[in-house]
This record gives structure tokens, C-alpha cells and sequence, in this order.
């Protein structure tokens, strides 16, 4: 929750009730109405429509896409399966409530509504945030491996998915047991957690929340993904002419992955800190509802990037022509097939280790 017109900060043990009843009273008065124009309202709402349409449509298509198609459903691509997945329950169980909340000027569903919200919402975006780190190191692993890739085994995947969902209610349900508490963000028209309380109790979550759910996460995509630019850069030195278009693709995806997830993420996690560390009043309830919005926005971003970017799956998607896949031999050493069914050619680099390179 990014609000800092109240503090709290004068809160002690000895008056901790007094503090707690404080914080309901203002829970309350936040969820009784908006602090955003008639127009800024309207803004929220179309922006929040648009979200919500367009992720429902592109994560919902993502996932026909697979059901149609069992040649797609190979192990890692279940990452992509369960990114998809959960960007569509977020925009099927969350943004519909913040939206009809904006164009009413006020949250509709009350108290308890809202800490399901909050709770809800921060669930579904780490899966993501997760899944995506996982999926970058399952990249990593299946492009530096030295053997081929096993397409029966689904084993390892699943355990990084189960990873995700794991990991992200380690981090979310402490709110619901005291430790933090989730309550209306912002203007009034969507829950999270309590970005506003200056206890140590609050400091500390948020803190742990910072680090573990977003820097973290951070820190393995990009540690994987410029290994992977490295090798391909040795490979390049190797033979330009064949690999100089790859890197150049491969670079592209990369760049756009990681911008697109500091676009969406970054704003929301520096305005929070600002909001728990800042002074009181210094991120204004108006400010604050365009990060939780460019957070929202990465359920449409991410079908985009990791699927209709890729060949294979737009190939689906345009002609529906059954997928041949083929296998092709060079010096001994064997294509194996990536986490988005593309076929990867073996080079050596000057470490003698065998990179596969997306064609």
C-alpha cells in the first residue's frame, strides 16, 4: 500500500493498541472513498480496462496455444505455461475489482475484500517474477549443457514451478498473521501491502519483501542471460557470418526482458521504499497509482515477450500447420531443441565448452 499522508511512526509498545486502532480507523476511512478527481478516476479505469482486456486475451491465447499443440508442451516450456497462468488469474481475480473500484470512485468490496485482493495480487505477481528468474536459469542450464536436453523429462520443471508458488506464499502470507498487513493503496481504488506503517515490524517485511521478491530475481536473470551473451559472443569470434545474426536476435530478446521487467517492477518497488522510509506526505496517493499501474501492465508485456516474439510459437499462431521437427548432426555433436521448441546448432567456444545457438 503507498500512502504516506498518515504515519504511524510515533507508535510504541506502550501504546501499541491505541496505534492498531489507528491503523483500522484509517483502513477504513482509506476504503470509504478516493482521494483522485472524477477524472484522474477515469484515467485509472481506462488504463485498468486496457490491461485487464489485453492480458486476459494474450495470456488466454498463450495458453490455447499450448492445450492445441502437443509438441509445444515440452518441460521448460511449462515455465511459460505458468507465467501465462498466472498473469491470467491476475487479471480475472484482480484487476476486475480495482477497475469497477475507479469507476466508482471508491473500493466496493470492503475490508475483507481488500486484504484478499492484496493477498491475491502479491501472490500471482511473484509466481511471475519467480517463474521468470527459474525460466532464465533453465535457459541457462539447457544452452550450456554439454548433452542433450531430455523432452520426457518434466521432473526438474515442475519442481521449478512448485518452486514459485512455494516461494511467493512464504512471502505472502505473513501479512495475513501480523507480520506486515495488506490495506488499501494509494487513492483508495486497489489493496497491497501496508507500504505506510513506520514500525519495525512493517520496516522489516518490506525490507526482506524488497530484497527476496525483486532484487533477487532480478540478480538471476541477468547473471544468467549475460553468460549466455558471452558464450554466444566467443561463438561469434568463431564464425561471424553464421552467428552474427543470432547474437544480434538474441541480444535484442535480451535487452527488451530485462527492461521491460525494471519498466514494470522497478517504479513500483522504489516508490514503496520512498513511501515506508520517506517522509510523510512525500509520495502523494496520485503519484503513487502510476507504478501499481506499469506493475499491472507486465500481464500484457510478458505473453508478448516470451512467446509471440518467438518463432515457433507465431508460426503456430499465423499458419496452424502441424510442427516437423527434425534433427541435424554437425562434427558429432547433436541439436538439441530449446525451452521455445527452436533449434539450436553446437559450436565449440575457446573454453571447449559446447554452446547451442538459437537459429
Amino acid at each position: 500500500m503507498i500512502v504516506s499522508n498518515v504515519s504511524f511512526s510515533g507508535c510504541t509498545r506502550a501504546n501499541s493498541a491505541l496505534c492498531t486502532g489507528a491503523a483500522d480507523r484509517h483502513l477504513e476511512h482509506n476504503l470509504s472513498r478516493t482521494t483522485l478527481s472524477p477524472t484522474g478516476n477515469l484515467i485509472v479505469s481506462v488504463c485498468l480496462g486496457f490491461i485487464g482486456t489485453f492480458g486476459f486475451l494474450n495470456n488466454l491465447l498463450v495458453l490455447v496455444l499450448f492445450c492445441r499443440y502437443k509438441v509445444l508442451r515440452s518441460p521448460i516450456n511449462l515455465l511459460l505455461i505458468n507465467i501465462s497462468f498466472s498473469d491470467l488469474l491476475v487479471c480475472v481475480v484482480g484487476t476486475p475489482f480495482s477497475f469497477a473500484a475507479s469507476t466508482q470512485g471508491r473500493w466496493l468490496i470492503g475490508e475483507s475484500g481488500c486484504v484478499w485482493y492484496g493477498f491475491a495480487n502479491s501472490l500471482l505477481g511473484i509466481v511471475s517474477l519467480i517463474s521468470l528468474a527459474v525460466l532464465s536459469y533453465e535457459r541457462y542450464t539447457t544452452m550450456m549443457g554439454p548433452t542433450e536436453a531430455d523432452s520426457t523429462n518434466y521432473r526438474k520443471v515442475a519442481l521449478g514451478i512448485a518452486f514459485s508458488w512455494v516461494y511467493s506464499l512464504m512471502w505472502t502470507l505473513p501479512p495475513l498473521f501480523g507480520w506486515s498487513r495488506y490495506g488499501p493503496e494509494g487513492p483508495g481504488t486497489t489493496c497491497s501491502v501496508d507500504w505506510m506503517a513506520k514500525s519495525a515490524n512493517n520496516v522489516s517485511y518490506i525490507i526482506s519483501l524488497f530484497v527476496f521478491c525483486l532484487i533477487v530475481p532480478f540478480l538471476v536473470i541477468v547473471y544468467c542471460y549475460a553468460k549466455l551473451m558471452h558464450a554466444i559472443k566467443q561463438v561469434t569470434a568463431i564464425n561471424t557470418a553464421m552467428s552474427r545474426k543470432r547474437e544480434q536476435r538474441v541480444l535484442v530478446m535480451v535487452v527488451v526482458m530485462v527492461m521491460v521487467y525494471l519498466m514494470c517492477w522497478l517504479p513500483y518497488g522504489v516508490m514503496a521504499l520512498l513511501a515506508t522510509f520517506g517522509r510523510p506526505g512525500l509520495v502523494t496517493p496520485e503519484a503513487s497509482i502510476v507504478p501499481a499501474i506499469m506493475a499491472k501492465i507486465s500481464t500484457v508485456f510478458n505473453p508478448v515477450i516470451y512467446i509471440f516474439m518467438n518463432k515457433t510459437e507465431w508460426s503456430y499462431l499465423q499458419n496452424s500447420q502441424v510442427f516437423q521437427k527434425s534433427r541435424l548432426e554437425d562434427s558429432g555433436n547433436f541439436w538439441k531443441t530449446c525451452e521455445l521448441g527452436e533449434r539450436l546448432h553446437p559450436f565449440a567456444t575457446s573454453s571447449n565448452t559446447v554452446v547451442y545457438i538459437l537459429t
